[in-house]
């Protein structure tokens, strides 16, 4: 007879609103005993009993001592993580009115505070005195402010900022990933070290808290 061979890909940090996490919610499982790999996917990896929002730090080698205790002879290889997080978040209904206003009021910050930027930034070097200067030596006029410099210069700045985002609105340039998604990517990658390393010095004498 022979062995029949489980691949686990345990994700790094998974979300779940249920108290009983089955072990589909935080790894994806190939078998190719179809009625073996439905019995795995809705194995309980985790019974949470506290009720309010909380990440836990978890050890894949609990998932494989639950698939073992399940059925000895399985044989089992991880693809995925050796620790992983799950995320509790109590279900709740979606509130589109206080989502909305969080979005507006970090729209409303992020334009004045880049606008604020500019401004201050074309000051320091003076762009205004810049452009009459180049607007005189080129037509032998003084210039008034408003000339074809200021509104290349307006319309370049725009554009650069498009294309630099990769994005305006909902519409891509191209498939590449916006600078905003990886720093957020990177940013929930070291949350995640740091909870996992935190949890791993629990006990221990060096640690920085």
């Amino acid at each position: 007879m022979s062995q029949t061979t489980v691949y686990l890909n345990v994700k790094e940090i998974s979300e779940v609103h249920e108290k009983k996490v089955l072990l589909k919610d935080v790894a994806d499982i190939y078998c190719d005993d179809p009625h073996m790999e439905n019995r795995l996917n809705s194995l309980i990896v985790k019974t949470i009993r506290e009720d309010k929002d909380r990440r836990y730090m978890e050890c894949t080698l609990e998932i494989i001592r639950k698939i073992q205790k399940l059925d000895p002879s399985l044989q089992i290889n991880n693809m995925g993580e050796v620790e992983y997080i799950i995320d509790y978040r109590r279900p709740k209904k979606p509130s589109y009115a206080w989502e909305w206003t969080k979005t507006a009021f970090v729209c409303v910050i992020c334009f004045f505070g880049a606008a604020f930027a500019i401004m201050t930034f074309n000051n320091d070097v003076d762009v205004t005195s810049v452009f009459g200067q180049v607007y005189y030596v080129i037509t032998g006029q003084e210039s008034d402010g408003f000339t074809i410099l200021e509104v290349s210069y307006s319309v370049g700045l725009a554009v650069g900022i498009i294309g630099f985002f990769n994005h305006f609105a909902k519409w891509k340039l191209n498939t590449d990933p916006t600078p905003l998604e990886v720093e957020m990517r990177l940013y929930e990658d070291n949350i995640s070290k740091t909870l996992i390393q935190n949890a791993g010095r629990k006990e221990s004498d060096i640690d920085v808290t």
